[in-house]
């Protein structure tokens, strides 16, 4: 290793206890899958996570998914779990949500309802409880009216959009997305600050990191590369991995 892997490498092993490491899940600790719902860590992911935990002061999952589905895929709870982009937490243990969350909720049934008999046929519509998704991996030719639609019921509802890898996101108009999540995360610590991310929700958290280094922080932006990875977070990044084995070969490296 040299460079920014090595500099991490270097500061974390001189300050274990204020070192902080957050990961995407899809695409970075998980392959993509067609069925967002079997999608999990692959070989030597969960242990390198655990491995990583014990040794550093915080790891982070920062992820789109609702924190059920990552604490049934992740669940020891050394690591820490930043589920719908910061809406849902579980840190030490111990679980919380947005103080907003609650009262959005409702729409979002009511946005599966509006959403569903809209869409072409082919067309998934995930509801997590506190956002939805509109699936469009296995008929991509249909994503100008999945777009269309989100707007449309986002309008109905008062959620908001987000654009996500194949798909279309409504969420709570809460402002909170992994940039917020993870300055809020790397404010408790003093140390060197590790993201590993390949889509464009890990984007506003490779910012922060390039903030944080203006500040003096030793930081390592982790660009997990595969066909859909957007050119901005690989603008953005320090080193580039191939997929989720690629992180696991990597944080293999940094622990020694």
């Amino acid at each position: 290793m040299s460079g920014p892997v090595e500099d991490f490498r270097v500061a974390a092993t001189a300050d274990p206890g204020g070192c902080l490491l957050a990961v995407d899940f899809d695409g970075t600790l998980a392959g993509i899958v067609d069925d967002p719902s079997t999608a999990v860590p692959v070989d030597g992911a969960l242990e390198v996570l655990v491995r990583a935990a014990d040794r550093w002061g915080e790891v982070a999952v920062l992820s789109g998914r609702p924190r059920s589905f990552l604490e049934d895929r992740i669940p020891d709870p050394a690591v820490t779990l930043v589920g719908l982009y910061g809406l849902e937490v579980r840190r030490r243990g111990e679980r919380s949500d947005h103080p907003e969350l609650d009262r959005w909720r409702a729409e979002v049934v009511r946005a599966v309802g509006l959403a569903a008999p809209l869409l072409p046929a082919g067309v998934g519509v995930e509801s997590k409880g506190s956002s939805l998704t509109l699936h469009y991996r296995t008929c991509p030719e249909h994503a100008p009216r999945v777009a269309e639609v989100a707007e449309q019921v986002a309008a109905d509802t008062g959620l908001v959009v987000r654009t996500a890898r194949m798909s279309v996101e409504l969420h709570p108009p809460v402002e909170v997305d992994k940039g917020t999540v993870l300055g809020e995360l790397a404010a408790g610590s003093g140390g060197p600050v590790c993201v590993a991310g390949d889509d464009r929700g890990d984007v506003p958290a490779f910012g922060v990191l390039r903030d944080l280094r203006v500040l003096g922080r030793v930081t390592l932006a982790v660009a997990v590369v595969g066909p859909e990875t957007p050119s901005r977070l690989a603008e953005l990044a320090d080193v580039a991995v191939d997929g989720p084995a690629g992180v696991v070969e990597l944080l293999d490296g940094l622990l020694g």
